[in-house]
């Protein structure tokens, strides 16, 4: 009897774990990331839009996070519609744990979406990532360089293997963080990215700043710094093992943006053989 009730009690937990989101088709597996870290859960609440899922934050009147689900199909029928900026509030929200547009009035930092509007086929879904609780204060030069740079790599990489879930979000980290009005300005920005194709995944981090480096690292790496489970439904081996992210490449010169990635691969050493190869024949005066 009792072995019974357990069993019973542990499929609810399973069922109710698996039922945590009104939206499951913007995440892998229908599974919300979850919350580890207990400073982030006050004030939290869930929203689920046309094309992407936010989990939007009272205290920082930001999101935590933003998932969509990219296809070839529908970013081909983005790719056919121009942008049109309608930034508002988001109703949805409390107005004691929302921004308000006044927030980033004459601040210095662009509202940034978490969820790109590029990736959107509708206009009605474009019109819903203008919200204010897919948005963070984000540096210009940042916003305009490498995270457009990294959201095209998203999307040029969801063409070629048909399908990808892609979990976005910011990180404040330290405690000398910044306010726009009452909008708490991140210190980093992170883009998740899971191939089911190849079955592997891997994270972007970059700091909201004007540099333009990035890193790449696991998504366990990033859960760890986040305190956020960031692919719940992706077993634990694809979340440690890491994956081969491409590189972005700036839409203005064709460069590749400066990377500083956590591991030196095989590709950087063979490029780092053929550097010193060609200065040892230069310095010996080779053909």
């Amino acid at each position: 009897m009792l072995r019974s009730l357990v069993f019973s009690l542990a499929v609810l937990v399973s069922t109710a774990a698996l039922a945590d989101t009104a939206c499951p088709q913007h995440f892998s597996a229908g599974q919300a990331p979850v919350i580890s870290n207990p400073k982030l859960r006050p004030r939290t609440q869930a929203l689920c839009f046309r094309a992407f899922a936010v989990l939007h934050s009272g205290v920082t009147r930001t999101p935590l996070y933003a998932a969509e689900h990219l296809t070839r199909k529908n970013l081909k029928s983005a790719s056919q519609l121009s942008r049109k900026d309608s930034f508002h509030a988001e109703d949805a929200l409390p107005e004691g744990d929302r921004a308000e547009l006044r927030d980033y009035e004459r601040s210095g930092y662009d509202r940034g979406h978490m969820a790109p509007n590029a990736d959107f086929a509708t206009r009605k879904a474009q019109a819903e990532s203008f919200s204010l609780a897919n948005m963070v204060p984000q540096v210009h030069e940042n916003n305009a360089g490498v995270w457009a740079d990294i959201e095209g790599a998203a999307r040029q990489l969801a063409s070629t293997e048909g399908e990808l879930y892609v979990v976005t979000g910011p990180a404040f980290i330290g405690a000398n963080l910044k306010k726009v009005g009452n909008v708490v300005v991140p210190t980093h920005l992170w883009k998740v990215i899971y191939s089911p194709a190849q079955q592997r995944a891997g994270a972007y981090l970059v700091t909201n700043d004007e540099t333009g480096d990035y890193a790449v690292m696991t998504v366990a790496k990033l859960e760890k710094m986040t305190g956020i489970s960031l692919l719940p439904g992706v077993p634990q081996k694809v979340r440690d093992a890491g994956m081969a992210l491409p590189k972005p490449v700036s839409r203005q010169s064709g460069k590749k943006t400066p990377h500083k990635a956590d591991e030196f691969t095989l590709r950087d050493f063979i490029a780092l053989l053929i550097d010193v190869y060609n200065r040892i024949k230069k310095i010996q005066g080779m053909p």
